[in-house]
């Protein structure tokens, strides 16, 4: 599942090898700080592993229902009527994180029109 938000940033949530019998789930980013970020909604999360050989260069495991929640408190903290825009108002995205996610709502808008 990917999860774009204005507070934390880019994140990928699957559920790898490892995690089936720990009951776990593995958060994956491109960004180091979007992990960080995550952290203040999941304090209980692993260490953030950085690998150059892997898609997302950075990951962490959860617990799944730590994850559960975080990811309720995520949603209860949406207070904007336009994504973006509340990303470029975004000390910690800002502008650029902004344009980078209208390219991927531009791509996508065209599952709606083809």
């Amino acid at each position: 599942m990917w999860i774009l938000h204005p507070k934390v940033g880019f994140l990928s949530l699957v559920e790898k090898d490892w995690d089936k019998p720990n009951g776990t789930l593995t958060i994956r980013a491109r960004v180091y700080d979007d992990l960080v970020r995550l952290k203040a909604y999941l304090p209980s999360m692993s260490d953030i592993i950085s690998s150059e050989d892997s898609d997302y260069r950075y990951r962490s495991v959860a617990d799944r229902e730590a994850v559960m929640a975080a990811m309720a408190q995520l949603a209860a903290d949406v207070r904007y009527d336009n994504f973006k825009d509340e990303v470029a108002r975004s000390e910690s995205q800002g502008y650029k994180r902004a344009a980078l996610y209208g390219d991927v709502w531009s791509i996508l808008y065209r599952l709606q029109t083809e």
